[in-house]
């Protein structure tokens, strides 16, 4: 019964509106600092080829939990190193609050929700783990423990509400993992139904392929943004590249690369071929493994 009631409490917490309010107001503050593009890449993870949230929380965390079972198993030798490791939690949780907090201003409606309340039990563990800090640098270590346990307990709490939000409401994972792109070559289109400047989504296997023809030229990316699941045909067209209208990804039509984020990850790109007036595609990393 225990994980229905967590589950229930949970479900109740993304149905408060009242946090609309709240998250409107921190989003606009974050959009001001993360709509500069190289900000937003370095945040999202553009130039690691993976969020870079996940990763960073693995420091922090794991710089808490070594303190804390130094604190419970530890004796006097080992108290500096339990204190360093808190404090190394409490500053690697600058970056790793920062490119959450990013990742969260593109979420909406019951993720975002979950995502605030996320935030504020994990800015509750800094809190906690900094006065921490402070009271074992001026040698009141029966506060300094106490304040570390406190931080221990809300640190999981918010762990397990970020573990929800990727786990149950798929955030940040690629909304192409799933997908079966067609290994052989499989006719898709009419030739002529796809004039030089047009863009059209087709069918193969279960995957939206977007073509588009510039110049006579066919590139065929998935049409499914990986980042949140935008439409790419209903994006802008420049310079080789299409940009997702709901979160601004950008991505190279030639290979489906990221040019720029929030997506880390690229778009599946397909081989093109024209033959007896049809349009064929097949998944591109297959071909070339085939080749």
């Amino acid at each position: 019964m225990a994980p229905k009631l967590v589950e229930d409490l949970v479900d109740r917490v993304t149905e408060v509106e009242r946090l609309d309010r709240i998250g409107e107001q921190v989003s606009e503050r974050v959009s001001a600092v993360v709509d500069n593009r190289v900000v937003k890449d370095a945040l999202s993870g553009v130039w690691l080829g993976h969020p870079l949230h996940p990763m960073l929380t693995d420091v922090t965390i794991g710089a808490w939990t070594s303190a804390f079972l130094l604190d419970v198993f530890g004796h006097e030798s080992t108290e500096g190193a339990a204190d360093t490791l808190v404090g190394v939690g409490v500053v690697s949780a600058v970056p790793t609050v920062l490119s959450g907090v990013s990742d969260w201003s593109d979420l909406y409606g019951a993720p975002k929700r979950l995502g605030l309340v996320h935030a504020m039990f994990n800015a509750g563990a800094i809190v906690s783990y900094g006065l921490s800090w402070l009271a074992r640098r001026r040698g009141d270590r029966s506060r300094g423990l106490a304040l570390g346990l406190l931080g221990a307990t809300v640190a999981t709490v918010g762990g397990y509400l970020g573990a929800h939000l990727s786990y149950r409401k798929g955030i940040n994972v690629d909304r192409n993992a799933w997908t079966q792109p067609p290994s052989e070559w499989e006719t898709v289109l009419d030739a002529a139904d796809l004039a030089d400047g047009d863009r059209r989504v087709v069918r193969a296997e279960d995957a939206d392929v977007l073509l588009v023809n510039h110049g006579g030229n066919i590139s065929a990316i998935a049409n499914v943004c990986g980042h949140a699941g935008g439409p790419l045909v209903d994006g802008e067209f420049s310079g080789g590249c299409v940009t997702c209208p709901w979160h601004g990804s950008t991505f190279r039509l030639e290979d489906g690369w990221v040019v720029h984020g929030p997506a880390t990850g690229p778009q599946p790109a397909f081989d093109v071929r024209v033959a007896d007036g049809n349009i064929s595609v097949r998944h591109r990393s297959t071909a070339r493994s085939r080749s």
